[in-house]
């Protein structure tokens, strides 16, 4: 069996897809002859938590901590509230405070790549005797945060092993690169770690065809795409809304705010009687202020639900439960790779997925090679509004339902065995 080590930030009980990502792997390493050892820190400060996700971990898999320095446990002593935004991606760029500003200027150009760099190097030092003690030849770095991709850098450079890195998200071109307020030394930096990091890794493994296309650009090495997953275990059957339900879970983070969404809805309620006392919009997850402002401009305060985040079981609760999912992206050219993690679970619930996105949105063909759902650009209207309507017909008649095909290859255990030929 093939002794891989995987050098990740985020395990449980941190919360979030790419939690999942590599805890669904490294569950299913063993069908197809890796074995994993994992690295993670000893006292990370994660921004969300479930703790359910601790019981998903194999019992018997060998863990190896190391305590890590995070400036944001400084920053928390000035301001909290505003760090853990910051360092879950909620960057409003209405009303920043001098503060936040500041905040923001020294998270992109003081701390390159990001605030876990101070992890580098105390993780070279311990990792380099251990691997050699273990007979391990293989390491797969996963990012964001992007630092962790430094470890394998370092080790790959003194030891000469077989290095994967895993980019969950790109480096430069995701959205929020460009608020951290970087100057141009800085910018040339990210870019310098960046081309190095894709030059000096034997194995690169990404989540879209569209970072495959990005980074073919910076490195001939070879580039594969699998993508986040859902799981194939059994799901008791659930009892469906009553309301007309549409449902958005996880972060619903700035400049992903869909206002033709909202304004369609809000024409949709004055203009239909029995829309207006069925429909309900539950948010399951962080909610941007720039939201929550749009739907009170457009009238749907008393009709939504916030629930906030939630563990991951009660999560996939409230997609088959809803009548509709909302999947919304950044109206971007450098969001067009993006593929959500909820996207894949999304699909094995069942219901039909509304996705708004850019242009050209990766997530589009796949839903329409899914038979998902619909998906819509930021500016259309009257064909969104015609959607809703004849979903709601439907769901009047209990007829509304995602007849999505051709999903197994999505299944974790399908991309583990990808990743596993590509090891």
């Amino acid at each position: 069996m093939k002794r891989v080590l995987v050098i990740t930030y985020y395990w449980p009980p941190a919360g979030g897809p790419g939690v999942q990502r590599w805890l669904k792997f490294v569950t299913y390493f063993r069908d197809f002859g890796v074995e994993p050892v994992v690295y993670i820190p000893k006292n990370p400060h994660y921004p969300l938590k479930d703790a359910s996700l601790l019981d998903e971990v194999p019992k018997d898999i060998k863990i190896i901590e190391n305590t890590i320095f995070e400036p944001y446990g400084l920053s928390k002593l000035i301001s909290g509230r505003k760090t853990k935004r910051i360092s879950s991606g909620v960057i409003s760029e209405k009303n920043q405070s001098v503060l936040e500003r500041v905040m923001l200027w020294i998270r992109g150009n003081l701390f390159i790549p990001d605030a876990r760099k101070f992890w580098v190097n105390p993780s070279v030092k311990l990792l380099g005797p251990i691997l050699k003690e273990e007979g391990i030849e293989t390491i797969i770095t996963t990012g964001p945060p992007h630092s962790v991709h430094l470890i394998g850098l370092k080790l790959k450079e003194q030891l000469g092993l077989q290095w994967i890195a895993d980019f969950r998200d790109p480096w430069t071109t995701i959205g929020y690169h460009k608020k951290l307020k970087l100057t141009t030394s800085a910018q040339k930096k990210h870019k310098e770690l960046e081309r190095k990091v894709l030059n000096t890794a034997d194995k690169i493994v990404v989540t879209s065809k569209t970072t495959k296309q990005e980074f073919q650009g910076l490195t001939p090495k070879p580039i594969k795409v699998i993508t986040n997953g859902y799981d194939m275990g059994e799901r008791k059957p659930v009892t469906l809304d009553e309301k007309y339900t549409i449902a958005h879970i996880g972060s619903m983070l700035t400049k992903r705010n869909p206002c033709k969404l909202w304004k369609v809805l809000g024409e949709l309620v004055r203009e239909n009687p029995e829309l207006k006392e069925s429909l309900q919009l539950n948010f399951v997850g962080v909610v941007g202020q720039d939201i929550l402002d749009s739907l009170n401009e457009f009238g749907l305060n008393r009709y939504v639900t916030i629930m906030g985040y939630v563990p991951h079981e009660e999560a996939v609760l409230y997609q088959l439960k809803s009548q509709v999912l909302l999947l919304v992206e950044i109206d971007s050219e450098e969001t067009k790779g993006i593929i959500p993690g909820k996207f894949f679970e999304y699909v094995r619930s069942g219901r039909p997925i509304l996705g708004i996105g850019p242009e050209n949105w990766e997530v589009a063909e796949m839903i329409t090679e899914t038979a998902s759902g619909e998906v819509f650009n930021h500016t259309q209207e009257t064909e969104l509004k015609k959607v809703l309507l004849n979903w709601f017909q439907q769901f009047q008649n209990n007829s509304l339902k995602s007849s999505a095909t051709n999903i197994e290859r999505y299944s974790r255990r399908e991309l583990t065995r990808q990743l596993a030929d590509y090891i």
